[in-house]
C-alpha cells in the first residue's frame, strides 16, 4: 500500500477516533469543508498541511507514522460483557489500566504480584477483547482511541459511581496535584450547553496530556483520575421549605 494512502487512511481513522469531522477540521486548518474533502480524496496532502492536521489531532509527525502500522481500528470502547468481565476480575482491570498507560511487562513484574504465565494469560485475554495487539515477547500495540470512553451507564462507570467514587472523595483535597471545586448555580439551557462542551473539550485535554506523557519511564509519572460531572440537581435537604403548590 503507498505510504500517501496509509497517511490518509490513519489521519482518517484518527478523526474520527477524536469526533473531528471534516466540517471541524476544515475550521481550525483555515480551509473549506469542500476543500478538505478534495483534498482527502485525491490524498494531495503536502507536508504543511499534514502538519496542521497533526496539530489539531495533537500528535506528531512520528505518531502518525507508528498510526499507519495499526492494523486494526481503534477502540472508542468495549462492550459491555468486556467491561462486565473488568469489574468481575481485579486482575483483568489491573493489567487493562497497566497496558492503557504503556506499562512494560518487566515494570509491571516489578511492581504487582503476577507471575510471567499469569501475565501472559492476561495480556491474551486484553488482545481477544480488542484493548491491544500482543507482539512477540509479551510486547503490545495499544488499540485503544485517545478518546476510550467506558460505557455511558455500564458495568464499569456503576462501579466507579457506587464502589470508587466514595473512595475518591473520602479525604480533604489539600495535597500538591490535587483540586476540587464544588459549583453550583442557575443559568439557562444555552449557557449548559456551553459549559458541557467545556467539559468535553478539558476531558480532550486530559486525552492529550496523558497521550503526551505515555512515552516517559513510569518513574516519572504517577496515576490521576479526574471527575468531571454536570445536570440540573435540586438538593433534597430544601424540600421540607418549599410551600406547597
Amino acid at each position: 500500500m503507498p505510504l500517501r494512502h496509509e497517511l490518509v487512511v490513519a489521519l482518517k481513522r484518527l478523526l474520527k477516533a477524536q469526533g473531528i469531522t471534516y466540517a471541524m477540521l476544515a475550521e481550525r486548518i483555515g480551509l473549506s469543508e469542500a476543500a478538505v474533502k478534495r483534498m482527502f480524496s485525491r490524498q494531495a496532502l503536502s507536508l504543511q498541511r499534514l502538519e496542521e492536521i497533526c496539530t489539531v489531532l495533537d500528535i506528531g509527525l512520528g505518531e502518525l507514522a507508528s498510526e499507519t502500522h495499526q492494523r486494526h481500528p481503534v477502540l472508542t470502547e468495549l462492550d459491555a460483557d468486556s467491561e462486565q468481565a473488568l469489574v468481575d476480575d481485579p486482575r483483568l482491570l489491573l493489567a487493562t489500566y497497566l497496558t492503557i498507560n504503556r506499562w512494560s511487562q518487566d515494570e509491571v513484574l516489578a511492581s504487582f504480584r503476577f507471575t510471567v504465565p499469569e501475565y501472559t494469560l492476561l495480556m491474551t485475554r486484553l488482545d481477544r477483547m480488542g484493548v491491544i495487539e500482543l507482539l512477540p515477547g509479551n510486547k503490545y500495540r495499544v488499540r485503544t482511541a485517545r478518546n476510550f470512553r467506558w460505557r455511558r451507564g455500564g458495568p464499569m462507570e456503576r462501579m466507579f459511581r457506587l464502589k470508587l467514587l466514595p473512595d475518591f472523595f473520602s479525604r480533604e483535597f489539600v495535597q500538591p496535584n490535587e483540586t476540587l471545586l464544588l459549583l453550583s448555580g442557575m443559568c439557562t439551557p444555552a449557557s449548559a450547553a456551553i459549559l458541557q462542551r467545556k467539559l468535553e473539550e478539558l476531558a480532550a485535554q486530559f486525552d492529550a496530556l496523558m497521550a503526551h506523557d505515555a512515552a516517559l519511564p513510569i518513574e516519572q509519572r504517577f496515576g490521576v483520575s479526574l471527575v468531571l460531572g454536570q445536570r440540573p440537581w435540586k438538593l433534597k435537604l430544601f424540600d421540607p421549605l418549599l410551600r406547597e403548590p
